[in-house]
């Protein structure tokens, strides 16, 4: 006797309306506005290309950028590590609100980010009076720019940890421990090891969110060409002065560079999990 089943209910529409609305939003939220820079850069030879991003001022704000985005993303791997670690290996009075607190920079407008930030470190701020007795200057400092790029970033770090770290075996570990792995051992092969695709991809994206920064920075950064200009700030300026070949021309260079990082995470993370699979 043959047994008739009936179809599950379908909640969502199938696959050819779902993939139409999937690739009309792509296409008008994403695809669009960067054809648009395309064909702005299309508009340049590689001359006037190579001229605008030459230019001593551009290449000053790409490198204040680049360098405060290194170093935001270095304190993120660090601290959102071991934020990580303590938000899933410990149980304390608190954990549940410090797991939200560190996805406010996630909700709070950039702008406002980047008053709050002023607020405490300028000289007139609580922070700011106690560090700048010390010689240490962070509101319209490198460092200001370092903080902001910082505090929008972090949870990127925290957020792409923390799964992968709640699939850690702590059965291993002790196993480690009892066979006579000394702990940097331990740390190195048990704990790192496995963990490396995810701190990839949480430091990936926090250097490519740090570069295209602009609400937060602009306000604690101080805006001097050639020492705290950034990148987004110049494009900002650029189109200002109408010179839209200019600003597409910087846009363009950020954008390649985000996405050519992007894909060498990508690279890394899948030739990281099959050695790691080959190793077990």
């Amino acid at each position: 006797m043959v047994s008739l089943r009936s179809a599950p209910p379908r909640v969502i529409p199938g696959l050819s309306l779902s993939l139409g609305i999937t690739l009309l939003f792509v296409t008008l939220v994403i695809l669009l506005p960067l054809s648009g820079l395309a064909w702005q850069l299309a508009q340049l030879d590689l001359a006037d290309y190579l001229r605008i991003i030459g230019s001593e001022r551009t290449l000053a704000a790409l490198r204040v950028t680049v360098t405060a985005a290194a170093m935001a993303t270095l304190f993120n791997g660090i601290f959102g590590f071991i934020v990580a670690w303590v938000l899933v290996r410990y149980r304390f009075p608190g954990r549940e609100t410090l797991d939200a607190v560190i996805d406010l920079p996630f909700a709070l407008p950039t702008a406002v980010a980047g008053i709050a930030l002023v607020s405490l470190y300028d000289g007139s701020g609580w922070m700011g009076r106690l560090l700048e007795p010390l010689g240490i200057q962070i509101a319209y400092s490198w460092w200001g720019i370092v903080t902001a790029m910082t505090f929008t970033s972090f949870p990127f770090a925290v957020r792409a940890l923390q799964p992968a770290i709640e699939e850690l075996d702590p059965d291993e570990e002790r196993a480690a421990l009892t066979l006579g792995a000394s702990g940097p051992a331990l740390f190195l092969r048990v704990i790192l090891r496995p963990l490396m695709p995810a701190i990839l991809t949480g430091v990936g994206l926090s250097f490519v969110r740090s570069l295209g920064e602009f609400g937060a920075v602009i306000f604690i950064a101080g805006n001097m060409p050639y020492e705290t200009e950034i990148a987004s700030l110049l494009i900002l300026i650029r189109l200002d002065e109408f010179d839209y070949p200019a600003a597409a021309a910087i846009a363009g260079t950020l954008l390649g560079a985000s996405l050519v990082l992007l894909a060498a995470i990508n690279i890394a993370q899948h030739r990281m999990q099959a050695y790691l699979r080959e190793a077990r």
